[in-house]
């Protein structure tokens, strides 16, 4: 297997892959849903930070709008049918 990661060294990386590979399935789950949420909200901050003055509604709408697409979320607001 290659680098995962350039900053860690290779035993502990091999360490961390064994330790993955003998977690139960719900809690990688678990670690996943944790790791989008700290993302979700990492892209929360970055959007109140550009743009201090926007509503909540509008940090809303840029954030679904980064996570999913402008056309995709675009089609959402308006009840349009999904593109084929």
């Amino acid at each position: 297997m290659g680098i995962l990661a350039r900053d860690t060294d290779r035993s502990a990386q091999n360490a961390q892959i064994e330790i993955l590979r003998a977690m139960p399935a719900w809690r990688k789950l678990e670690l996943l849903a944790d790791c989008c949420e700290s993302n979700r909200a990492l892209l929360e901050a970055g959007l109140r930070s550009r743009f201090p003055d926007s509503s909540d509604s509008e940090i809303q709408r840029m954030l679904v709008e980064l996570i999913i697409g402008k056309g995709t979320a675009a089609r959402i607001r308006h009840g349009s049918p999904p593109s084929s």
